[in-house]
């Protein structure tokens, strides 16, 4: 802009230096006329003045001696006075015309700087505005119309800056959204490229953003399943939802899967967006219900069977034999002892999972725990000829409810002695880190498969079904204690090997 007001500047003083030369040689062109009239006036005042001269001084001259005396005289007259002319006009003509120039330049850098300089501040303005940055104003005074086009692109500016302002909030209210949503989340452009991921997705499948973004949804692995889903998204340009059952890193997912094309403006089509909401814990419990209503079904069944079929008998006669009205009544009697623990062991588990559930929590050692629990499995133990290798590597004061510490416990160490051996060891052991005191129940016995150990939490599930009636167990306990634990914030962790034994740890925080 400043090399365009220079050219616009030397333009302006380039013409008004051509129109005052062309001025300056039309009037020396006229010079002559000028000259020549000028020449006679002084040369006939001159002869009348030599005249004059001549009769006051009383010169005797013949008139033609007096004529070449005027003749000669005006010829000198003449040259001097038209060199003298000639002189004072073309200094005036240059010194008007000096004037004239200087006058007509300074006029040439006001006009310029009136209009053009305004015109620089605005288009620098615009140039910033066109780079993103809409903070940028022009500054620029000059005529109404210059006034109303800085007005005009300020304005523009402001309203460019809002625009932007609410453009970034939106943004980052969708961002924070796609972001933190429950549901994982991916869109694909029409070419197949991935344009969208949230971290729900990235966690999902174990991808990191750098990999999935700008690359084919079908070179990343994907499960097949989700792949398919995706094809038939594309090829039916319509939506379309499905329960995925996929596998990843191991793993058995059930995911809800939402697919739907994704149109802009006039119609045009531009990719498709899935949404996966995951189901598997649904699916868990869904299963977790039927199992126990068929669990409680069958567990129901043998005792009742059994009440029903001696009750018939005895009504049919048998109760004449006292023999056998004893024995039949002993079996009615520990069939309904098994009922009732059972149903017990069912209300315990659905008061501890009620909202609401609330501990006894006081300071409590547990060591003292070990103690008494030690006391009621003793008998338990000598029964097996077994016994008990106590460890108390650290005592642990934590806040806890006693009597659901003792059910905990109990309940472990019944456990560990009906899975083991005769004549084997059960170790209990007290120690403590920086936030939990933990007792350990290990023992001999048969141990867990792996791929059961996250199983043997829930209800009814039975390593070894046979053993477990037979120790008169529900199949309830485990359930009951792992939300005991989870009720006064701690956690269990077990560890296992078939043949050999298991190790159960139950972590309790520390009192503070």
């Amino acid at each position: 802009m400043n090399a365009m007001k220079n050219r616009l500047f030397y333009s302006f003083i380039l013409v008004i230096g051509s129109s005052l030369a062309v001025l300056g040689l039309f009037i020396g062109q006229l010079f002559p006329f000028f000259a020549d009239e000028f020449v006679h006036e002084v040369t006939k005042d001159s002869e009348q003045q030599l005249e004059q001269v001549i009769e006051q001084e009383k010169i005797e001259l013949t008139e033609t001696q007096k004529e070449a005396i005027l003749g000669t005289y005006a010829i000198d007259r003449q040259a001097e006075g038209l060199q003298s002319t000639k002189q004072k006009i073309y200094l005036i003509i240059a010194a008007l015309l000096f004037g004239g120039l200087i006058v007509m330049t300074f006029m040439a850098y006001r006009v310029v700087s009136n209009f053009i300089t305004p015109i620089i501040n605005i288009t620098k303005t615009a140039r910033e505005l066109s780079k993103g940055n809409y903070r940028a104003r022009a500054f620029a005074n000059g005529p109404t119309t210059i006034v109303e086009l800085r007005n005009s692109i300020n304005i523009l500016a402001r309203n460019l800056q809002d625009i932007t302002k609410t453009r970034a909030i939106e943004e980052e209210r969708l961002k924070t959204l796609i972001e933190n949503m429950g549901s994982a989340l991916m869109m694909i452009d029409r070419e197949g490229n991935i344009s969208i991921v949230n971290k729900k997705f990235q966690t999902l499948f174990e991808l990191p953003k750098e990999k999935l973004i700008g690359n084919n949804f079908m070179m990343l692995g994907l499960p097949k399943e989700l792949e398919k889903f995706i094809d038939h998204v594309f090829l039916t340009e319509l939506p379309y939802r499905q329960q995925l059952e996929m596998e990843i890193a191991n793993e058995v997912y059930y995911e809800q899967v939402y697919g739907a094309p994704v149109v802009g403006e006039h119609g045009r089509w531009l990719g498709v967006v899935i949404v996966m909401h995951d189901v598997s814990e649904l699916v868990r419990l869904e299963q977790i219900r039927k199992d126990f209503v068929a669990n409680v079904s069958h567990e129901l069944r043998t005792p009742i069977t059994s009440i029903k079929g001696f009750s018939e008998t005895l009504l049919d006669g048998a109760f004449n034999d006292e023999q056998m009205l004893l024995s039949f009544l002993t079996i009615i009697h520990d069939e309904s002892n098994r009922i009732q623990v059972l149903v017990n062991d069912l209300l315990e588990l659905s008061k501890i999972e009620r909202h609401g559930f609330t501990l006894d929590v006081v300071p409590t050692k547990l060591q003292d725990i070990l103690v008494r629990v030690v006391d009621l499995t003793s008998a338990q133990l000598e029964n097996k000829n077994m016994q008990f290798d106590v460890e108390i590597e650290q005592d642990a004061v934590i806040l806890g409810d006693v009597n659901r510490l003792m059910q905990i416990f109990t309940n472990l160490i019944n456990n560990a002695i009906a899975y083991s051996k005769e004549e084997t060891t059960v170790t209990l052991r007290i120690s403590a880190n920086d936030q939990y005191g933990i007792f350990e129940v290990k023992d001999e016995g048969i141990g867990i498969e792996k791929a059961e150990i996250s199983r043997i939490f829930e209800r009814f599930y039975r390593v070894d079904r046979a053993r477990s009636r037979n120790s008169g167990g529900t199949g309830l306990g485990l359930s009951i204690v792992k939300h005991l634990i989870e009720a006064h914030n701690g956690k269990i962790i077990v560890q296992s090997e078939v043949g050999k034994g298991t190790s159960i740890k139950v972590y309790l925080p520390l009192k503070d």
